[in-house]
């Protein structure tokens, strides 16, 4: 310590230090040069906070076009079309090309799996995850690893889209920015939100869309605390994607016609059955990847077998390759049969469910799109033989099954509402679309309850349903609300023994244990002094116990321990070091556990909805 600088530090109070030892306090801003005091007035000025949104806009739409013309660049290089041609759009594909591209692609992605598990990196946070559990906090080296990653998958034709890329590496930046400059936790999770925004919307042109994919599926509320930094990233983003060469995967829909009150239900109908093929390929997700991991194939190699199918597919049709922009636009506006869009739908979805099962990354947001596309495009001519004398427009057939069934795979009705909105301009189709989109969320959360990102982080373990913070649930633990003084007393004592060693209103709880010091229950004092036992003081106090073979554990979080007290319909529970050991550590009361969770959930809507 500087001696001579006594302003910096002071004695630290409490029993048992040493004399003389000292804290040093925070440096005021003006002590910490000019980023210490940027960084202070950015914590204290929401106008700064959207100045760094706009920013976070500009880097994600910069980003999103670097990684959209990188993989134009590599279709080029492995499937030699020009470039201003689609992939996925192409007429045929060379043989060797069709197969060779993917397994080279797939090598590449297993050899840095390989490389991975070989340094024990940790399994890359996206922005859903940060948001949820970690107040978001992502690591910046792990999102270009995983961007690097959808990047190749892409490159090489595997049947996924940049999407997933793009929202983790603008949420990356965003989370690393406000990391440095030590945003609160709320802030930060704002920030997380903007960079997927932005890469969103940049992605498509669309800044309602971005902003809205923000609110629903990143940050999990929408709030004045949040519109104004969430808006700024989603516009500057379209404008530096539209300065730098435009948006990738902008979208263009023949005008519709008139949509009727009458044509709400059938359009409603395409909803319910996305909604059921979604759910269906989610879990079709789940068994492809437990197939490929029952099979001997090596880690590294799967993704390799995994692109030699996917070429396999290329050769009946080159529309299964990438994300399908190409092939989108062009089904739009053929003349197809009901069988031949039912098979495309099948093969495509196939396609997809090879590559994120054999190893492949990449997001579905796009190709649940392209394959809503051709649903709403079958159900309209179904529509057309069925339902003659409707006169239901197919284009908005279309919209809708686009809409839908990126509901059912990705979640967010709104977003993908103001999707067709912004693509086709037209508020008339985007009524019935927004009514068609929350009868599909309604029937995925009743049936299945997952998004395809949720149901990927359920698969590994964890619980939750969207990106609404529970972090600060996960952090309020059985071990820090408990009581770690339990009152105990062994199993064969008497209550002549429990009366004297516990007098009545000396403790409320006594805890039992048994002759290996293990828990065995817990005993009420008001109880034991009851005039019924003043005849039984010799009979062991054994017979009188209470919650016998129920007990909490200390890294249980609150919201687990009242479960469990509601289970057994108990006051007070004994907490025990683990099951194996059965050695009590504390008591904690549904009464405290309650006004605890009460309080945070309190402070973190307040934190949510900008309040103080």
């Amino acid at each position: 310590m500087n001696a001579a600088d006594p302003e910096l530090t002071k004695p630290r109070p409490g029993a048992g230090l040493s004399p003389g030892l000292t804290i040093r306090l925070p440096k005021p801003p003006k002590a910490q040069g000019l980023f210490g005091q940027f960084r202070a007035l950015v914590r204290s000025s929401e106008v700064l906070l959207v100045f760094i949104a706009a920013l976070i806009g500009c880097a994600a739409g910069a980003a999103v076009t670097l990684m959209s013309q990188t993989a134009q660049l590599s279709h080029m290089f492995f499937f030699r079309i020009a470039l201003d041609q689609h992939l996925s759009a192409v007429d045929h594909v060379t043989p060797w090309m069709a197969l060779s591209a993917p397994v080279i692609g797939g090598l590449c992605i297993g050899l840095i799996e390989l490389w991975r598990r070989h340094s024990n990196a940790r399994v890359a946070v996206d922005p859903v995850e940060a948001n949820a559990l970690r107040g978001g906090r992502m690591s910046l080296r792990d999102s270009l690893v995983v961007s690097l990653q959808t990047l190749i998958s892409n490159g090489c034709g595997a049947s996924v889209g940049l999407e997933a890329g793009y929202t983790q590496i603008g949420s990356g930046l965003a989370s690393r920015l406000g990391m440095m400059l030590r945003l609160r936790r709320n802030d930060l999770r704002i920030m997380v939100g903007c960079g997927a925004a932005g890469a969103i919307a940049a992605a498509f042109g669309a800044p309602l869309t971005g902003a809205f994919y923000a609110f629903e599926l990143i940050i999990g509320v929408y709030s004045i605390a949040n519109v104004a930094s969430v808006t700024a990233a989603a516009v500057t983003a379209v404008l530096t994607a539209t300065a730098l060469g435009g948006a990738p995967y902008a979208l263009n829909v023949a005008p519709v016609l008139a949509v009727k009150p009458l044509h709400y239900l059938p359009l409603m109908g395409i909803g319910l059955v996305a909604a059921a093929i979604g759910v269906g390929v989610m879990r079709a997700t789940d068994l492809m990847d437990r197939g490929f991991k029952a099979t001997p194939l090596p880690l590294w190699a799967r993704p390799a077998v995994g692109g030699l199918m996917i070429g396999g597919l290329a050769l009946i049709t080159p529309q299964v390759l990438a994300a399908g922009h190409g092939a989108m636009k062009l089904d739009l506006t053929l003349d197809m049969t009901m069988k031949a869009l039912a098979f495309l739908i099948a093969i495509k979805l196939l396609a997809a469910l090879i590559s994120l099962g054999s190893g492949f990354r990449g997001g579905l947001f796009f190709a649940s799109l392209f394959v809503g596309a051709l649903l709403g495009k079958l159900g309209g001519q179904i529509y057309h033989h069925a339902l003659t004398s409707w006169n239901i427009d197919p284009t908005a057939c279309v919209l809708t099954g686009m809409g839908v069934f990126a509901v059912a795979v990705v979640g967010g009705p709104l977003t993908m509402s103001f999707l067709v909105l912004e693509t086709t301009g037209d508020f008339g189709v985007t009524a019935p679309v927004l009514a068609a989109c929350v009868i599909t969320s309604l029937a995925v959360r009743e049936t299945f309850g997952y998004s395809f990102s949720t149901w990927r982080l359920h698969l590994r373990g964890e619980t939750i349903r969207s990106a609404a913070d529970i972090g600060w649930m996960r952090q309020l633990t059985v071990g820090k609300l408990m009581r770690r003084d339990p009152r105990t007393i062994p199993a064969s004592a008497t209550v002549a023994e429990f009366r004297r060693r516990y007098p009545l209103g000396s403790t409320h709880m006594v805890v039992v244990l048994d002759d290996q010091e293990r828990y065995a229950g817990l005993l009420a004092t008001a109880e034991l002094f009851s005039t019924d036992l003043d005849d039984k003081a010799d009979t062991a106090v054994s017979d009188r116990l209470h919650q016998r073979d129920i007990a909490l554990l200390p890294d249980w979080n609150v919201k687990e321990a009242l479960a469990a007290f509601d289970r057994a319909e108990a006051e007070t529970l004994a907490v025990i070091e683990s099951e194996d050991t059965g050695a009590v550590i504390g008591l904690l009361t549904e009464k405290f556990a309650t006004r605890r969770y009460a309080e945070e959930l309190d402070k973190a809507n307040r934190e949510a909805m900008g309040g103080e």
